[in-house]
Parts: C-alpha cells; structure tokens; sequence
C-alpha cells in the first residue's frame, strides 16, 4: 500500500525517523529510495546539522564531490568539522573551509596531505579568506601530523585568531638546549621543521586567550615545561602531557605553582614521576576535575593520600599503577570531609595489586555519583566486589570487568557464595538436554541491578556460563558489549543476549569457539544497529553466518573473523559485495605465518 502513496506524502512520512532508519527504508525500493533521500535533504536542512565527521577523505573526484555537497547544503550551520584521518586536496579543502563560516571546532588530526607540500594558504588572498571563515574557530586539533613545520602551523593559526584550544599530540617538536629566553620572532620560522621555539611565541602572543593544550607524546623536557608554564597573562585550564616521558616531578611541581588553575591534567605514561607529583598536584591544584596518571609504575598508596584534598574531581585515571594497593586510596575516597562526592569516572584497570578489602571499603564512598567504573585486569577481585558494585552503583552506565578471572556465576546471579569445599550449586552445573531451565533466578544484588548500562565488557571471565549469561544480560539500552574469551558461552547464551540487549551496536565474540552457525541464524535478526562486530577465532562459524549477519545487521561498518577457518576469502568478497560499506578482517596462513588482511 505505501508504494501507492505520492512521493510527497511518502517523503513526509519517513521524515519522522532517525537518520539511521531512513537509510534502512531506503533499501525497500526505488521508491521508498527516492523518498527518503528527499526526507534527507529536507531534515539535513531544518535539522540544522552542526556537527559532522569525514572519515576516508582523499584526492578523488568522489571525495571533491563530498566536501562541495557538505560546504553546500551543511556549512552556513556548520561548528563542528572533522576530517582525521583523511588526505584531501589543499583546494578542497580551502573550498570546504570557505563554505563553513560559523566554525567553532576543526580537526585536522592526521592529515599529513595538506601540510606535506608547506604551500597551504601560502597566497596572502586566500589565507585572507580562510581568515574571514575561522574567525570564530575556538578549537584546533592538529594531532600527529608528521610534516608540520613552523611556517604551515603560523599561517594556519594566523587564521583562526579566536583559538582557544589546540592540540598537537605526537607531532615531532625539536627543543633547543637548554632554557628559552629572549624575545622570539616570527623571522626565525622554519619551512622543514616545527620548534618549540616558535610554539613558544604563538603561546606568548594568545597567552591572554589560550585555556587548552595537548602536547602529549612530543617529547617535552622539564625546561621547555618551565617556560610555557611561566609565560605571561597565561592561564591554562586543561593541560594533556601524556607519554611526555622525560618531565621529572619537580617540573609538575613547578606547573602546579605557575598554573593553579588547571581544572584537566593528564600525566599518564611519564614514567619519572613520583608520589611527590600527586602530592604536589593536589596541594597547587584545588579546582581539579580530570586527573589522569595511568602508567606511573613509580606511584605508590602513600601518594594516594593526597586524593583526598581535590574536593572538585569528577574523573580520575590510575590504569596501570601497578603499585597501588588501594587502602590508603579508599581512604582519600572514602575521607568524610574530604571525599570528591562528585567523583563520575574512576579506573583502576590493570592495576595488579588491587584487592577486595580495598574496592569494598571504597565502593560505597562514590555513591550514586559514578557513571563509569573501570576495573579490568584487576585479577584478585572476585564476586563480592561485583555483588558490592551491584548494591551501591545503581546508576553505572559503563561497567569494564575484563580479566577479572575469579568472577563466577553465582556473582552475576547474586548468590550467596557457596562454602569452602563444597560442592558446587547444581542449579548452576550445565545440562546438554531436560526440558526444565537449569539456571536459577538473580537473587540479591546481581547483575540486573545496574539498569542504565550502556556498556559491559567481560572479556576472559572464563568462569561464566549460559547459567548466569542468559538471565542477566537483559539490557535494552545496552549498546556495547563484550563476551570474547568465555568458553562456555553456547547458542543458547547467544540467542539470550540477543533478545536482552536488541540496541547493540558493538559486540565482541572472539574466541567463543561454542557458538555456531545455528545460534547466528536466529539472533543475528535481533541486532540490527550493530555496526562492530568481533568473530574472530570463533571455530564453528561458516559462511553460513556471513549470510545471516549480512540480511540482518544492514548498519554494520567493521567485521572481524580472522583466524575461522570455516570462512575462506570468497565468501568475504561476497559477503562485501552484499554490503560493501564493511571492513573486514581476515588472517589465513600463509607458508606457516599468519597473514591479515583488512578488505
């Protein structure tokens, strides 16, 4: 009947739906095609898109294409442009800047074509149309860009007079000896290399406007810390050195004292610091909000009790600190007048020597407060932990639990644990036939407590089980998830998820050799907004799920089956040819070595 009705009406009609289902509709016919293309036009332009991502921009007609149509039909509305990744034209993109006059944030990250040549915006009259378009650009990321040089990067910044936020992680930095001094001119640029010299002057002349800055991964010695710290009228408020590994903790110290308003400071990976950083931080610091110190393999519990004087921190990054026990972070946490109640996003992933007393006695401090709790690898945790995560973090949305090996059925199910040298529940023992359902019910605090999650990863739990996988895992908001490494998780575990979690949008099943074709066949219907999805290693599989993931999950962008001998190169490139906007990963061995391909 719908073919029936005139364009206009049908247009109307699917004007209403999301722009992803729009695209579904679009695959009915040549009709429903035409109409929701119109219905695209239409809601592109009264939506007012302001925010958009390129992704495989290059030199190509196609790609010139893309960038004319966006500068067209998006760019009067346009604040948020990004292009990562990509290697487009110089003209293209002079041409596509011209027609986004309202930008406000533009990232240029990886886009080595257009600084590789040292001409962009070379033409004083064009540089002075770019200038009239970013006169209101306040953000510029221009992270890892091999070939930039000081005379690229000044007529660029010269552009955007209103920047406010830059970043240029792992972009190759040179640093003179010793401390700079003296005044800096704009003569000295280099057209082959980029100078901390000449970042130093560019500092110095937006000193009164710059309030973020990422150099991470430049190399940044502690003297080059100590002159951009002291520059005039310069007030930071985000600061990202991350795997600047050579800043000693005096320099932070000195930092903290020339930049006491920082409110984001990122520290993770440089490996000389000490306990005297975070005490130093937390004394010249007191408006924290984001503090990241993954990697310190020198931090010890004793730094940990300077936590507890950021009474502003929202989120805090100690992945990797591998001496840290816990006690006294609990403490710092858990300290009544000094806790940081506003406390939302806490790692402490693959920190080793974490135990149960420790997380217990802090889990209950953070409160209703914490959206994202990231324990992986944390490998002497087990199910009272999770049974505590369960009771006092209701309002998680983000739950990361990989390699946490000791976490068993009864946890998730909320159990009580059963008594040293006993037998295990029969209710959880796997049973291949019987009609009756082996798996108990969630009792206590399990797993279906936590009803926001919005992502779960349980990677290498091996000791879970359908048992207890196809009674909690009932998550309609839930978009990513992870079971890769789970042994025991069969057709039956799948087709649960399936009908538990329909919003996934990735999901990762590497290594779960129990799942097969005929799982596949019946839950792949279930997901159709899945747009990752991780097989590799799943030894059953054929090409018979290929099939299945092809009619069902028409959004999917990235398929991985490398290492399932069951699926040979052919029924990729047909499976490619039924959805050729995938990428999929493939391995196969070659003369004894393993071989991937991406395709």
């Amino acid at each position: 009947m719908a073919e029936s009705l005139p364009l206009e009406m049908l247009t109307y009609i699917l004007s209403f739906l999301p722009l992803s289902d729009q695209k579904e509709a679009s695959l009915v016919s040549w009709a429903w095609y035409r109409a929701a293309q119109n219905a695209l036009r239409e809601s592109l332009g009264l939506r007012g898109i302001c925010c958009i991502s390129l992704t495989n921009v290059d030199g190509s007609p196609a790609s010139y294409q893309v960038l004319q149509s966006v500068a067209y039909h998006l760019g009067p509305h346009l604040q948020s442009l990004s292009l990562g990744g990509g290697s487009p034209t110089e003209a293209s993109f002079v041409a596509l800047i011209l027609g986004c006059p309202a930008l406000c944030v533009l990232d240029l990250s990886g886009c080595n074509s257009l600084f590789t040549s040292g001409t962009l915006l070379a033409q004083p009259e064009m540089a002075q149309s770019v200038r009239q378009a970013l006169s209101g650009l306040r953000e510029l990321n221009l992270a890892g860009l091999r070939d930039l040089a000081d005379l690229s990067f000044n007529r660029l910044s010269s552009c955007a007079p209103s920047l406010e936020r830059l970043s240029l992680a792992y972009c190759h930095l040179t640093f003179e000896l010793g401390p700079v001094r003296g005044s800096i001119s704009p003569q000295d640029s280099s057209p082959s290399q980029f100078s901390f010299r000449n970042l130093l002057r560019f500092v110095q002349e937006r000193a009164g406007r710059l309030r973020a800055l990422d150099l991470s991964g430049t190399g940044l010695p502690p003297e080059a810390l100590q002159a951009l710290g002291q520059v005039a009228g310069l007030q930071l408020q985000e600061l990202s050195l991350h795997s600047c590994r050579d800043l000693s903790t005096e320099a932070v110290a000195t930092l903290c004292f020339q930049q006491p308003g920082l409110t984001s400071l990122d520290l993770s990976g440089c490996s000389e610091l000490t306990d005297g950083a975070l005490l130093a931080v937390s004394r010249g610091l007191r408006h924290l909000r984001r503090l990241s110190l993954g990697k310190l393999q020198r931090l010890t519990d004793a730094g940990c009790t300077a936590l507890g004087g950021l009474r502003e921190l929202q989120s805090l990054n100690m992945a990797e600190c591998c001496l840290v026990r816990g006690r006294e972070l609990a403490q710092a946490l858990g300290s009544v007048h000094g806790a940081p109640s506003q406390l939302a996003c806490l790692s402490l992933a693959h920190c080793s020597s974490l135990k149960d007393a420790s997380v217990l006695s802090m889990i209950p401090a953070l409160g209703l407060s914490l959206r994202v709790l990231d324990l992986s690898s944390c490998v002497a945790l087990t199910n009272r932990t999770l049974q505590a995560i369960c009771t006092y973090l209701t309002h998680l949305s983000v739950l990361r639990l990989a390699w946490c090996r000791e976490l068993c059925d009864w946890g998730l199910l909320g159990l009580e644990e059963p008594l040293q040298g006993t037998q295990p529940r029969p209710e959880l023992e796997h049973q291949a036939s019987g009609t009756k359902d082996p798996c108990p019910e969630p009792q206590g605090p399990s797993l279906l407590m936590l009803r926001a999650l919005q992502e779960l990863d349980l990677t290498a739990c091996s000791k879970l089980t359908d048992a207890s996988l196809a009674k909690v895992l009932q998550f309609p908001q839930l978009r990513q998830l992870s079971l890769s490494l789970l042994p025991e998780l069969t057709d039956k575990g799948l087709l649960a998820v399936a009908g538990g979690c329909p919003s996934l949008e990735h999901l990762a099943l590497s290594h779960c050799t129990r799942v097969s074709d005929k799982g596949w066949a019946q839950a792949a219907s279930s997901w159709p907004r899945l747009q990752h999805l991780n097989l590799s290693s799943c030894s059953q599989l054929t090409e018979q799920t290929l099939d299945a993931i092809g009619q069902a999950c028409r959004q999917l962008r990235v398929l991985d089956v490398a290492m399932c001998p069951g699926i040979n190169m052919a029924a990729i490139r047909r499976f490619q040819a039924q959805l050729p906007q995938v990428s999929c990963v493939q391995s196969r061995f070659v003369g004894g070595a393993d071989l991937t391909l991406t395709l």
